[in-house]
């Protein structure tokens, strides 16, 4: 059976408390792995602060999170109104292989949820940015 969570957040920083609480009360309820928790925390956190930061850039504005929790998969999906910003192909490539002082500052955000999700799908519909992120759960955290 598919458990929903959805939040509606102000453009705010205090916004990503609010995301933190809401998934670690929802995580619990439906019984996620500690791993689990901390992988959509951090990917939330992360792609929320993008939001807010560099696509909205000031408060005043919505986004939307939903997470549909599944027995084997967990959907997430974040929708803005902000500039058109496609992580997957807008977003700069992180530079993990360079030396730490030549690397430059931030930038590995998009990259670290890359790894932690097994599907990171975009898709711009009319005014609306809309990411989706499929987290598969394995057969201990069901």
């Amino acid at each position: 059976m598919t458990q929903r969570l959805h939040l509606t957040l102000e453009s705010e920083l205090t916004a990503l408390h609010e995301v933190s609480e809401a998934v670690e009360q929802f995580g619990s309820e439906q019984e996620w792995a500690a791993d689990l928790l901390f992988q959509v925390q951090l990917a939330l956190e992360e792609l929320a602060s993008n939001v807010i930061n560099h696509g909205y850039g000031e408060p005043g504005h919505k986004f939307e999170i939903v997470i549909d929790s599944s027995p084997n998969s967990l959907t997430i999906e974040i929708t803005d109104s902000a500039r058109a910003f496609d992580p997957l192909g807008d977003a700069p490539d992180a530079q993990v292989d360079a030396e730490l002082e030549d690397r430059r500052i931030g930038g590995l955000g998009v990259y670290f949820v890359r790894t932690m999700m097994d599907e990171m799908r975009y898709k711009r519909d009319g005014s609306k940015n809309r990411l989706t992120l499929v987290k598969n759960r394995e057969p201990s955290e069901v």
